[in-house]
């Protein structure tokens, strides 16, 4: 009875940091949200409200983000696939 009153907390705070994490992740790799944030970057340095050098250090972090996105979009298409093909 005690270890699972020890255990319980635990395993209940791991679950919550994980959830937070998969909520993170999918906010950060949002396909959506990456492609708006660089037309927002490519307005700011039309307008010259920052430097090429910023903009170009924050393009790649985006272009990044994005690249990972779209594989992560490719895996999950191909496991749905993969379960239909189990299925049938």
């Amino acid at each position: 009875m005690i270890p699972f009153l020890v255990s319980a907390p635990i395993k209940l705070l791991i679950k919550i940091g994980q959830k937070i994490k998969d909520e993170a992740d999918k906010e950060y790799f949002d396909i959506s949200a990456i492609q708006q944030k660089l037309i927002q970057l490519q307005m700011l340095y039309e307008l010259e409200e920052i430097s090429e050098e910023a903009y170009k250090e924050k393009e790649q972090e985006l272009l990044l983000r994005y690249e990972v996105a779209k594989q992560r979009e490719l895996d999950e298409w191909e496991k749905l696939a993969e379960e239909e093909e189990d299925k049938g």
